[in-house]
C-alpha cells in the first residue's frame, strides 16, 4: 500500500469519527468590533455550529461573548432569545449589554419577554414558555452537572427543539468528566448514555460509579469535544496574543482556628476531618474562626468573607457587625440589591457562599477574601476564588483562609482535584489545536484499489 493510498484510508476513517451536524448559519455576519479576537472566534464558531459550548475561562469574556451569539442567534430566528443565569448575575449581565449596545432586559416572567434579549434566573423556569425563544444560553451552565437532576432534566427538555442552544461556564467539569455528557446531551450532540459507551469504561477497580475515559479512546473524545465546544485558560489557547491576560499573584495564606475539637461520640482516637466529620469540626470552631476572620478584614477597601453554613455566618455577623450578609433564605430582590452593593462599593465588607454567590459575579474591585472554612468541592472552592482573582483585576489578592486541626485532608482532596482540571484543559487546548490544523473540508473516501475477479468465478 502506498503513502498515498494510507492518506486516503486515515480520512476515510477520519469522516466515521463522531462529529456533531452544524445546525447554525452558513454565513457569519460582521461582529461587533468591541470583541476581542479569542471572543470573535468563539461567537463565529457558536454561531456556525449552533448548538456550542463555551467554556472561556474567569475573566475572557464569556458574557459579551454570549450576547454577541445571542444577538445573531435571535436575528435568525424569532428575534427574541433568552439568557438563564444564577440568581444577582442577571443584573449584572443586563449591565453589560448596555455597556457594549445591545438591546436586552430582565425577566421574572413570560408576560416581561420581548424582542432582543432576555435575561432570567433558573429558579423563574417555570414562569417561562422555553418555546418563545429561538436561542437559548446557559450562563454558569455546571448546573448541568447532576444528569438525574431535576433542574438538569427540566433544561433538556425544555430546550429540546430549540435551533440555537449555548452552555457557558468556566468549569463544565472540574473533577468528573461524566458531566461533559450533560452539557452534550443539553445541545442534542450525544446523549449522556452514548458518550459513556463510547469513550468510557466503568472502572470498578475503584468504585462502581467511577467511570474513566478509554486509554484508545482518550484522543478521540478531546478531538469530539473540539468539534462542537472551546475551551480557553488564555486566549493563547487559541492561537490568539495573550500579553494583556496575565493574572497577578494569588497569595494563599493558611491560618490556624484555635479551640479544642472534640472527637464525635463513640470515636478512640482524634479524627482527622472528612465529609462525614467536617460540619461537627466546623460547629466546634466557628467562633474561633470567626475571630480570626475579623481579625483579618482590612479597615479600608472591599473585602469578601466566604463560609459554607448559615451557622458560620451567624458567627462572622457577630464578629463583624458593619458586613452585609447575603443568605440562601432571602427574598430574589433582597439579594439583588445586596450584591449589587458590594460590587458597586456601596458595601464594603460582604459575607456569603460559593452556593450563593459564587457563580459569574465580577469583583475585580475587590482584592482581599477570606474563607472561614472551605468544604471538599474542588468547583466551589474555585468558583469562588476567581470572582476576584481574574483576568481584569490590578492588583495582587490576598486569600485568607482558615483552617482547624485535622483539615489537611481537605487540602489534599482539592489540590487532586485541581490536577485532575488542568489535566481536562490541557488536553483540550490539544484538541483544538489539532482541528484548528486541520482542513475544514474532508476528503470522501475514494477506493482506487483496481481489484482483479478470479478466473474461478467465470467457471461453470
Amino acid at each position: 500500500m502506498t503513502d498515498g493510498d494510507n492518506s486516503t484510508y486515515s480520512d476515510f476513517l477520519a469522516s466515521k469519527a463522531p462529529r456533531p451536524n452544524a445546525s447554525g448559519l452558513d454565513v457569519v455576519p460582521p461582529l461587533n468590533p468591541a470583541l476581542k479576537p479569542h471572543q470573535a472566534d468563539c461567537v463565529a464558531f457558536g454561531l456556525r455550529q449552533g448548538r456550542w459550548g463555551c467554556f472561556l475561562d474567569t475573566g475572557l469574556g464569556k458574557t459579551i461573548t454570549q450576547l454577541e451569539w445571542c444577538h445573531h442567534a435571535a436575528a435568525a430566528t424569532n428575534g427574541m432569545a433568552l439568557i438563564l443565569t444564577p440568581l444577582a448575575v442577571a443584573a449584572q449581565i443586563v449591565r453589560e449589554a448596555d455597556r457594549f449596545g445591545y438591546q436586552a432586559r430582565q425577566i421574572r416572567s413570560q408576560s416581561e419577554a420581548g424582542p432582543g434579549i432576555n435575561v432570567c434566573n433558573y429558579d423563574m423556569l417555570d414562569a417561562l414558555d422555553p418555546s418563545a425563544f429561538g436561542a437559548v444560553a446557559l450562563d454558569e451552565s455546571s448546573i448541568l452537572k447532576s444528569f438525574t437532576g431535576k433542574t438538569t432534566r427540566n433544561l433538556i427538555e425544555a430546550f429540546s427543539g430549540t435551533r440555537f442552544r449555548m452552555a457557558a461556564t468556566a468549569t463544565p467539569a472540574p473533577n468528573d468528566h461524566m458531566e461533559l455528557g450533560n452539557h452534550a446531551e443539553f445541545l442534542g450532540i450525544m446523549s449522556s448514555t452514548e458518550m459513556l459507551t463510547r469513550f468510557f469504561i466503568n472502572d470498578t477497580e475503584h468504585a462502581s460509579q467511577k467511570w474513566r475515559i478509554k486509554r484508545h479512546a482518550e484522543q478521540d473524545f478531546w478531538d469530539w469535544m473540539a468539534s462542537w465546544a472551546r475551551m480557553a485558560e488564555t486566549p493563547a489557547d487559541l492561537g490568539h496574543d495573550a500579553s494583556e491576560y496575565i493574572l497577578p499573584p494569588l497569595n494563599v495564606m493558611r491560618h490556624k482556628a484555635a479551640g479544642d475539637i472534640r472527637a464525635p461520640a463513640g470515636a478512640l482516637f482524634s479524627m482527622e476531618v472528612s465529609a462525614t466529620t467536617l460540619h461537627d469540626v466546623k460547629r466546634q470552631t466557628a467562633d474561633a474562626r470567626a475571630a480570626m476572620c475579623a481579625s483579618l478584614v482590612p479597615s479600608e477597601g472591599a473585602c469578601l468573607l466566604w463560609c459554607d453554613t448559615d451557622y458560620e455566618a451567624d458567627a462572622l455577623r457577630a464578629a463583624i457587625p458593619d458586613a452585609v450578609e447575603v443568605r440562601g433564605s432571602m427574598d430574589a430582590r433582597q439579594k439583588e440589591d445586596r450584591l449589587t452593593a458590594f460590587a458597586t462599593g456601596t458595601a464594603r465588607v460582604l459575607i456569603t457562599k460559593p452556593s450563593v454567590a459564587g457563580f459569574g459575579m465580577n469583583w475585580q474591585h475587590c482584592n482581599v477574601m477570606i474563607f472561614a472554612g472551605r468544604s471538599f468541592s474542588y468547583e466551589a472552592w474555585y468558583q469562588a476564588v476567581r470572582r476576584c482573582w481574574r483576568f481584569g483585576q490590578t492588583r495582587p489578592v490576598d486569600c485568607h483562609l482558615i483552617v482547624a486541626e485535622g483539615e489537611d485532608q481537605i487540602g489534599r482532596v482539592i489540590d487532586r482535584k485541581s490536577a485532575d482540571h488542568s489535566k481536562m484543559k490541557r488536553a483540550m487546548a490539544s484538541a483544538m489545536k489539532r482541528a484548528g490544523q486541520k482542513s475544514e473540508t474532508r476528503v470522501k473516501y475514494q477506493p482506487n484499489h483496481k481489484g482483479k475477479i478470479p478466473s474461478w468465478l467465470f467457471s461453470a
